[in-house]
């Protein structure tokens, strides 16, 4: 059967060209990745409820939204998170396997059939669902060297001139601003001026909506079929008021000396933003901070590439004067180093590979056969690992510098089988090959599909793992099954064309010949040495079989005392900061921390930048007055003599001396969308129902105490706390029906101006942005001035 690749050497050639020529248009199509992707989708849903508490949030919002979710095809299972901002967010999380957009159209439609059982102001501000990618690719910070460019500048510019053209991108996924310093026009509310005019926060928010407003009057000229005319004209209405001056003018009541009592009279009006939730700075600059993902199945190291293209052409082309960007984290740096550290150690590997063939056949010609079969067999892997989906990452591409030494065996074979009928029957290279192979191909046949056996069945491990080392059996085993085929038609074509018997003849005197004959009289003494020791050993069972027992003991043993993990941790050259301040502290209190910390870590050498976020926390992509992120971006690894860990551990010395706030740091997961920082988490869960949040937070308390005891751990920490300084409001019902006010305009009241409400809207820069009524910050710092 085999006889004909024998005899046809270009149709041997044509299948080994076929395999290569789809190898490398595979290859140029594979995304590249740091790991594969054991991530299980995840949807979040997004509420905001203005001047709600956290237990309001729960009650109101979570609880409706958790009982329409709970159940949804695929879940596995869904965590919340609701603060003191107003804001409550619930992530869903689906079986592995669970295809995301399905997953995000069950999540929209539940959402929806319960959308009515929510609040009207939650209604009214909309609740969002977004599909969860893989952790961040990208952090962009946009800043300025104007001091007039302050945050709301550079994040309505971003929001504005960037972020669309960013969306656009192939293969961006998701790409957002931190923070919310959307443009907005500020009612900000005297409310002594109000009550001295004995007009309320209603009043002021119905002349909002019935002066500024949009209208379509229609045309005039029309003959409806009625009478002919000449021409029509079309009536136009400015629409809604987009400037501080038109708002100011608004007329809230008529005095009885015909005055009018108008907005700017009772409010000032600031051309501001709709919240003032973050504070994002680079080295202490103001910035507008910008995460960029990718796409499931996207090529990162493309998506990267197009992304800093796109942000140099904004620069030079739309950028004002003075703007910058810098890309303060950056996947694409540690995985191209880690890819191309691989792909060299896949150069020396093979490159060992045909050394030590050479060394042992002592035959160029016979080392050139290896040679050219076995990149055959890899690149044609590319095709296989295209089809099953599989991408370039750390884990396939281990498993190709794996291969080499596996799949080079079939043609070593097939080599020395040649040879050996050369050299026993004298035959020429064509009629020793054809005996050979008629041997040894069942040999061959049945050694491929053992070795590929054993890689085959850990394709159908489930659970992350089981995904996880998928693409290191299809790749190992794939290149195993084309090395064999490989070996069946490719390699006896080349031993047929290329080897010469030279068997019995004299070969001639070069240094490389003398040293091949030393090298092969040294290793026959070696292996001679070998043999008389194992035959003397074998003949004392009473030696060698409790020395091997002793062995399985001590390999036992040492396995039970190593550590163990998933993957080892790696220096990806990036260092979250979380930080925690008291509970009730204020945003600028936590961004004087941040300012802090930056301080400390300016003085530590491979500390490249420190962006800071006052108010976001990014373990959970949650934000909060009391809670601060900073991205502490290390120098490249040519440039630093300190590891990630041995940062870390200066930082934590440094932190000592900030008092005021608790500060954990951490690396960035070593698995992209497995966590959001490396080590693991944890979450407790009442299951007695209590509902009482103090008690949960003594417990959590308690908990981390005990883990800290534990020597496996280097940290413990949670940051749950349930003691934010909070305020009853008691209404007293009878006095209240005495005066003549409603407890539902009592509330309502107190909602506008001291959390915010809006009504109304306007457009400028074509974009819609809210108009925000409430009380100015004078009236509402402390608890005296409700």
């Amino acid at each position: 059967m085999f006889k004909k690749f024998i005899r046809r050497p270009v149709l041997s050639i044509v299948i080994s060209l076929i395999i290569v020529f789809m190898g490398v248009l595979s290859l140029v199509k594979l995304p590249v990745t740091q790991f594969p992707s054991i991530s299980p989708p995840k949807v979040n849903i997004t509420a905001e409820y203005p001047g709600a508490n956290n237990e309001l949030l729960i009650k109101s919002v979570v609880i409706p939204l958790e009982r329409g979710l709970n159940g949804v095809p695929g879940m596995k299972y869904m965590t919340s998170d609701a603060g003191n901002d107003g804001e409550a967010s619930i992530q869903v999380v689906f079986d592995l396997g669970t295809d995301p957009n399905v997953a995000a159209v069950n999540v929209q439609n539940r959402v929806s059939s319960v959308v009515n059982k929510l609040p009207p102001l939650v209604v009214r501000e909309g609740v969002k669902i977004t599909r969860e990618e893989p952790n961040m690719l990208m952090y962009i910070n946009l800043y300025s060297d104007d001091p007039k460019a302050d945050q709301k500048f550079l994040f309505n510019y971003a929001d504005i001139n960037v972020m669309s053209e960013l969306r656009r991108v192939s293969g961006v996924g998701f790409a957002d601003i931190l923070g919310t310093r959307e443009y907005a026009m500020r009612i900000w509310l005297k409310p002594d001026r109000l009550t001295a005019y004995s007009i309320s926060a209603d009043e002021v928010m119905e002349a909002l909506n019935q002066q500024s407003l949009e209208a379509s009057p229609g045309k005039t000229g029309e003959s409806s079929g009625k009478r002919s005319q000449s021409f029509e004209y079309i009536l136009k209405y400015p629409g809604r008021f987009n400037n501080e001056k038109d708002y100011g003018n608004i007329i809230l009541k008529a005095k009885p000396d015909g005055e009018f009592i108008r907005l700017k009279d009772v409010a000032d009006i600031e051309f501001g933003s709709s919240m003032y939730d973050i504070y994002s700075t680079l080295n202490g600059k103001p910035s507008a901070a910008i995460t960029v993902k990718q796409s499931y199945g996207s090529n990162a190291s493309d998506v990267i590439k197009n992304v800093k293209s796109l942000m140099a052409e904004l620069q030079k082309t739309t950028f004002p004067k003075g703007m910058h960007y810098d890309i303060s984290y950056d996947v694409s740096r540690f995985l191209d180093a880690s890819i191309e550290k691989v792909v060299h150690t896949l150069f020396e590997a093979f490159v060992l590979v045909a050394i030590v063939v050479f060394l042992f056949l002592g035959d160029w010609r016979s080392t050139l056969i290896p040679a050219l079969a076995v990149p055959v067999s890899l690149v044609g892997t590319f095709a296989v690992m295209s089809a099953f989906g599989i991408t370039l990452n750390m884990i396939s591409l281990f498993a190709l510098v794996m291969a080499i030494g596996v799949v080079v065996d079939d043609a070593i074979v097939v080599i020395e089988a040649v040879h050996a009928k050369m050299e026993e029957k004298h035959l020429s290279p064509l009629k020793a090959t054809e005996e050979a192979m008629h041997e040894i191909s069942g040999a061959i046949i049945a050694i491929t599909l053992v070795m590929a056996s054993v890689f085959i069945p850990i394709a159908f491990m489930s659970g992350p793992v089981g995904v996880f080392y998928r693409q290191f059996s299809i790749t190992m085993a794939s290149a195993i099954i084309l090395s064999g085929v490989v070996a069946l038609t490719l390699t006896p074509a080349l031993c047929a064309l290329i080897l010469k018997n030279n068997h019995g003849k004299a070969k001639k005197r070069t240094p490389i010949t003398i040293f091949l004959d030393k090298f092969n009289g040294l290793f026959t003494k070696g292996a001679n040495k070998y043999e008389g020791m194992l035959n003397k050993t074998i003949k004392k069972k009473t030696i060698t079989l409790p020395l091997l027992l002793a062995f399985c003991a001590a390999t036992f043993f040492l396995r039970n005392s190593l550590p163990s993990g998933f993957i080892p941790a790696e220096d990806q050259g990036m260092i979250y900061a979380i930080i925690q301040t008291p509970p009730g502290s204020t945003l600028e209190r936590t961004n004087q921390i941040a300012k802090e910390l930056l301080r400390e870590s300016e003085d530590i050498d491979g500390v490249q930048s420190v962006s800071s976020l006052a108010g976001y926390e990014i373990l959970t992509e949650g934000t909060g007055s009391n809670s601060g992120t900073c991205l502490i971006n290390l120098k490249s690894w040519e440039d630093r003599k300190e590891s990630a860990a041995e940062i870390i551990e200066k930082l934590e010395e440094k932190a000592k001396n900030i008092p005021g706030a608790n500060i954990e740091f951490f690396q960035p997961p070593s698995i992209p969308g497995y966590g959001a920082a490396g080590g693991f988490e944890l979450r407790l869960l009442d299951k007695a129902g209590s509902g009482d949040y103090h008690k949960m937070e003594q417990v959590s308390n308690d908990f981390v105490k005990e883990l800290k005891k534990r020597p496996e751990l280097g940290s413990a920490f949670t940051f749950y706390s349930a003691s934010f300084p909070q305020y009853m409001l008691r209404v007293d019902n009878d006095l209240a029906e005495q005066k003549g006010v409603t407890i539902e305009n009592a509330m309502d009241n107190l909602s506008t101006l001291i959390g915010s409400n809006y009504e109304t809207s306007f457009i400028r820069f074509d974009r819609p942005y809210k108009v925000i009524v409430q009380a100015g910050p004078q009236y509402r710092a402390l608890p005296t001035d409700l």
